[in-house]
C-alpha cells in the first residue's frame, strides 16, 4: 500500500526545481528551528523543474542584462549593435506556465514558497538579494546574548536586524564543511556581512527545505563576541536510485496542462490512480516532444556521468545541466535553458531543455528619435540577407545574429541595425526576433578639398600659384526601395584648370537582377568613366637617366554582371568600350615614348605608346573575373586562401581591329602556424603567406597593357615598374608574420621574372629604358595601423632603402 502525500517540489541552487511527479511524493514538515522532510520510497518517476525565481516577486522577471556579456558592435560605415535583451523572459526559464514558488512542468503538482539561488541571481539580477520581502538595512542590532554559543532560528528576537559574518554548509552524509566553490552555496541569498531579520532568516530556511535538494536541513547561529552572528546550515543531501539512460528532449512551444491538485482526502486507491494518471500524463509529453539539438557525444558524456555515480543525487543532477547549458552557450544557442529533469527514481533521467525556438520575425524601421516609421526599403530586401537559422522554426543562435548584422550592414543603407529576441507571449518558450533598422539618407553629396602650392615665377610660390583640388561626390541611394543607386564623382587638382586632369565616374548599380525574391545574387553594373594614370611601362632601370613620364588617359564605359556565391567569392563578368589616349607630362598626345638626350634635349623616339601608333586607342573586349575566397579572421589575423582569375578577350573592334586574350592568375594562402583560443583580447597566431601570380597575353598587345614588374603590390623594393614590361611574367612571394604586442612584424622575400617574353612588346620597352626583366628582393616590416613600414634590399643593385605603404600587399 502506498501512503500518499503532498507532493514536492525539488529545486537545485542554479535553477533546478521540481514539479511534483507520479514518484517520489513527500511529505513535508513545516519549517522551524530544524525544517526536514520525511521521505517515501517508491518506484514512481519524479521530476525536476528548473526555473528562476526572483526571491521578491511571485513573477520572476529576468533582468535586460542577461546576455548583455555577448552583445556584439560590428565597427563600420556604420553603427552597428547586436542586442540580445532577455527581459520579462518567463516562457524561456519557466515551463507548464508556473515557476519555483508555483508548478508547472512535465508532472504536474503544485511546489512550496521559496526561491533559486546565487547562481539566478548572478544571471538574471544587478545586485545580491535577500530571501525575505522586507528590505534589508545596513543598520544592525547586537544578538545580547553570551559569545560563543549555538542559538537555535526560533530563539532569536523577532524585533532585531542580525549581522551574519560567516556562512558554513555542513554535509551530514559526508559529515565534513563544504566549500564555497561546492553548487549548494550558490542557493543560499545569505551573504556575509549581510543583516537579515528572523523572517528572514526563517524564509530562507523554508526556502531551502522546499527545495527538494535535502532531504533534511537545519540552520542554527553562533554568536560572536563582537554581536554578530555566524550562521551553520546543516544538510543532508536528497538522492534517487541509480539510472543507466539519458534522453534530452527540446519542450518549447509544448502546451502545458494544468495539474490537477491531489486532495488530501483521497482514498489510497484514489491516490494510486491519481498517481497513475500523472505517469501516463508525462509520457504523453515525451512522446510528443521533439529531440533536443545535444550532439551524441556530449549525451554518451552525461550517461557515463550516471552510469559512474551510481545513486542519482541532486549534485549529479547539477553537473548534468552545467555540461548540457555549457554546450548550448558554447554553440551559440543563448536563449536555451534545462527547464525540468524528469523520470527520476527510474531507469532513464530525462532532461528538459527549452532551446529557444523562433516563432517569428519582425522587421522595423526607425527614424532618428527612435520612433517606429514606415520605411522606404522594401522588406524582401533585408529579408533576403538574413541567415536561414534566424527565421521562424530554427533555434535562435547567437552567430546567426552576428551574421545577419553583418550581411545586412553590406547592404550600406542603414545607420543603425538592431536584432533582439524578446519572448513570444502567446507561444511558451517561443522566441520573437525583432530586426530594428535606421535608415540613412537617400541623397548625399561630399566634397573634399585639398591645396597645392606650384612654383611662380622665379620658381618661388606666392598667393596667385595656389591651387585648389578635389573632389566632388554625390550619391542617391536605395531607389524604390530596392537598394538601386546612382553615384557619381568629379576629381582634379586644380579647379581653375579641370581640363588638364579632369577625372570622372558615373554608375549605376541595379542589384537583384533576377528579382528581389529569387535567391540568385547577380547584381548590374553600368558606368562610363574618365581617369588619368601614370605609365609604369615608360620607367627607367636602375642607374638609368630620368625618363619624362607618359600618362595615360582611359575615356569609356563598363557594362558588368557581378553574381555573388557568397559574402566573398563571386563571379563578373561584362562589356568594355574606352578610348585610350597617352599624354606627355605637358598633356599633348605622344605616340612614342621619350628619351633625355645627353645634350639635355628630349627624343621622342621611344617605343610607340599605342598600337595604333597616333598616340590614339580605341578598344572593346569582354572581360571576366572569378574569385574564390574563403579567408577568414582570426583574432584580426587573416587565415585561409584566396584564388582569383580574370580574363580579357578582345573582339576585333576599334583601331587596328585588336584581338588579344590577355590572362591572369592569383593563387595567396595563409597558413596557421599555431592554434590559439579564439576571441575578444586574444593573441593572433603566426601566419606563413605563399603567393604566386602569373599573366600572359597572346595576340595584340599594346605598350600601356604590357604587365609590369616592381613596386608596393609585385616585388617590393624597386619602384613600379623598374624591373621590366613584359608580355608574361611570374610573380612569388613568401611573408612570415608574428604577433608582436598589438601587431606584427614580418619578413618576406620575393622574386619578379619576364619569362624572357620582354621582348616580345612592341619596341621593347624594357631594353630601351635599361631594365633587367627579373629581380629579386628580401626585407622586414612592421604593421602600425594602416601603414606598412618596411626596409626592403633590392637585390639588383644590392642596396636597401625604407618605404611606407599602405593598405596590404596580399
Amino acid at each position: 500500500m502506498l501512503a500518499a502525500a503532498p507532493p514536492r517540489t525539488y529545486r537545485t541552487p542554479t535553477s533546478l526545481s521540481s514539479s511534483s511527479s507520479p514518484s517520489a511524493a513527500r511529505k513535508l514538515a513545516t519549517p522551524s528551528s530544524s525544517a526536514a522532510a520525511t521521505a517515501t520510497n517508491n518506484t514512481r518517476a519524479l521530476i525536476v523543474k528548473c526555473c528562476a525565481v526572483s526571491p521578491s516577486s511571485q513573477n520572476p522577471k529576468p533582468s535586460p542584462n542577461l546576455l548583455q556579456n555577448v552583445a556584439k558592435t560590428i565597427a563600420g560605415v556604420t553603427t552597428v549593435s547586436l542586442v540580445l535583451n532577455l527581459s520579462n523572459f518567463p516562457a524561456l526559464i519557466g515551463s507548464g506556465g508556473g515557476n519555483c514558488r508555483g508548478g508547472g512542468g512535465g508532472g504536474g503538482g503544485e511546489g512550496g514558497d521559496g526561491s533559486s539561488g546565487g547562481f539566478w541571481r548572478r544571471l538574471f539580477g544587478p545586485q545580491l538579494m535577500a530571501n525575505a520581502d522586507e528590505a534589508q538595512s545596513p543598520e544592525w542590532d547586537s544578538h545580547g546574548l553570551p559569545a560563543n554559543i549555538v542559538v537555535q532560528l526560533n530563539k532569536l528576537s523577532g524585533f532585531k536586524k542580525y549581522k551574519v559574518s560567516e556562512i558554513l554548509f555542513f554535509d551530514r552524509r559526508r559529515w565534513s564543511t563544504v566549500g564555497t566553490e561546492d553548487s549548494f552555496f550558490e542557493m543560499v541569498s545569505l551573504r556575509p556581512g549581510g543583516v537579515y531579520t528572523k523572517a528572514q532568516l526563517q524564509k530562507e530556511l523554508e526556502t531551502l527545505a522546499n527545495c527538494g535538494m535535502f532531504e533534511k536541513v537545519d540552520l542554527e547561529g553562533k554568536t560572536n563576541p563582537d554581536g554578530t552572528l555566524g550562521v551553520t546550515i546543516s544538510f543532508t543531501e536528497s538522492t534517487w536510485q541509480s539510472a543507466d539512460k539519458f534522453r534530452c528532449i527540446n519542450v518549447g512551444l509544448m502546451a502545458q496542462s494544468k495539474p490537477i491538485e491531489m486532495d488530501p482526502d483521497m482514498t489510497d486507491k484514489e491516490k494510486m490512480e491519481y498517481f497513475r494518471n500523472q505517469e501516463k500524463d508525462y509520457k504523453r509529453r515525451i512522446d510528443r516532444a521533439r529531440p533536443c539539438l545535444l550532439p551524441p557525444p556530449v549525451q554518451r558524456e552525461v550517461l557515463l556521468m550516471l552510469r559512474e555515480q551510481g545513486k542519482v543525487s541532486a549534485r549529479l543532477l547539477q553537473k548534468i545541466r552545467d555540461r548540457v547549458q555549457r554546450w548550448y552557450q558554447d554553440e551559440g544557442y543563448a536563449c536555451a535553458q534545462v527547464v525540468n529533469f524528469g523520470n527520476l527514481n527510474t531507469k532513464e533521467v530525462v532532461c528538459e531543455v527549452v532551446e529557444g525556438d523562433i516563432t517569428q520575425l519582425v522587421i522595423q524601421f526607425q527614424d532618428k528619435l527612435g520612433n517606429f516609421v514606415e520605411g522606404n526599403t522594401q522588406i524582401p530586401v533585408v529579408k533576403r540577407e538574413l541567415p536561414r537559422q534566424l527565421r521562424p522554426g530554427y533555434v535562435f543562435n547567437i552567430e546567426a545574429g552576428k551574421q545577419a548584422l553583418r550581411n545586412i550592414n553590406s547592404l550600406a543603407l542603414f545607420s543603425n541595425i538592431e536584432v533582439n529576441p524578446r519572448p513570444d507571449e502567446k507561444n511558451e518558450g517561443g522566441i520573437i526576433v525583432e530586426i530594428k533598422l535606421k535608415e540613412l539618407e537617400q541623397k548625399t553629396a561630399e566634397v573634399s578639398t585639398e591645396w597645392s602650392i606650384v612654383p611662380g615665377r622665379g620658381g618661388y610660390p606666392t598667393l596667385a600659384s595656389l591651387q585648389p583640388g578635389g573632389t566632388v561626390t554625390f550619391e542617391h541611394r536605395n531607389l524604390k526601395g530596392l537598394n538601386r543607386s546612382i553615384l557619381g564623382s568629379v576629381t582634379t587638382s586644380n579647379f581653375y584648370n579641370p581640363q588638364d586632369d579632369l577625372a570622372f565616374k558615373l554608375e549605376y548599380v541595379h542589384p537583384y537582377l533576377d528579382g528581389v525574391y529569387n535567391p540568385r545574387n547577380r547584381a548590374l553594373r553600368v558606368s562610363c568613366f574618365n581617369s588619368r594614370k601614370l605609365s609604369p611601362v615608360f620607367t627607367g632601370g636602375p642607374g638609368a637617366d630620368e625618363v619624362p613620364p607618359i600618362w595615360v588617359d582611359r575615356a569609356g564605359m563598363k557594362a558588368n554582371i557581378t553574381e555573388n556565391f557568397n559574402r566573398q567569392s563571386k563571379f563578373t563578368y561584362g562589356l568594355v568600350m574606352e578610348e585610350i589616349t597617352t599624354r606627355d607630362e605637358r598633356s599633348h598626345i605622344c605616340s612614342n615614348g621619350q628619351r633625355v638626350l645627353p645634350s639635355g634635349g628630349v627624343s621622342e623616339d621611344g617605343p610607340p605608346t599605342t598600337l595604333s601608333g597616333t598616340g590614339i586607342d580605341r578598344v572593346a573586349f569582354i572581360q571576366s573575373n572569378i574569385t574564390r575566397d574563403n579567408t577568414k579572421f582570426v583574432n584580426g589575423t587573416i587565415v585561409g586562401e584566396r584564388n582569383v582569375f580574370q580574363v580579357d578577350q578582345g573582339l576585333g573592334i576599334g583601331s587596328k581591329f585588336p584581338f588579344f586574350n590577355r590572362h591572369q592568375l592569383t593563387l595567396t594562402r595563409f597558413f596557421q602556424l599555431k592554434e590559439v583560443e579564439e576571441g575578444a583580447g586574444k593573441p593572433p597566431p603566426p601566419v606563413l603567406v605563399l603567393h604566386g601570380h602569373y599573366g600572359g597575353c597572346v595576340g595584340d598587345l599594346p605598350s600601356y597593357d604590357a604587365f609590369t614588374l616592381g613596386g608596393p603590390y609585385s616585388v617590393r623594393g624597386y619602384n613600379m615598374g623598374e624591373i621590366g614590361a613584359a608580355r608574361q611574367i611570374l610573380e612569388l612571394a613568401a611573408e612570415l608574420r608574428i604577433p608582436v604586442k598589438g601587431t606584427h612584424v614580418y619578413a618576406f622575400a620575393e622574386h619578379g621574372n619576364d619569362l624572357g617574353s620582354s621582348k616580345d612588346v612592341k619596341g621593347n620597352p624594357t631594353e630601351v629604358y635599361r631594365r633587367v626583366g627579373h629581380g629579386s628582393s628580401y626585407g622586414v616590416g612592421v604593421k602600425l595601423g594602416l601603414v606598412r613600414a618596411e626596409y626592403a634590399v633590392d637585390h639588383n643593385s644590392g642596396t636597401g632603402s625604407v618605404f611606407f605603404r599602405f593598405g596590404e600587399r596580399f
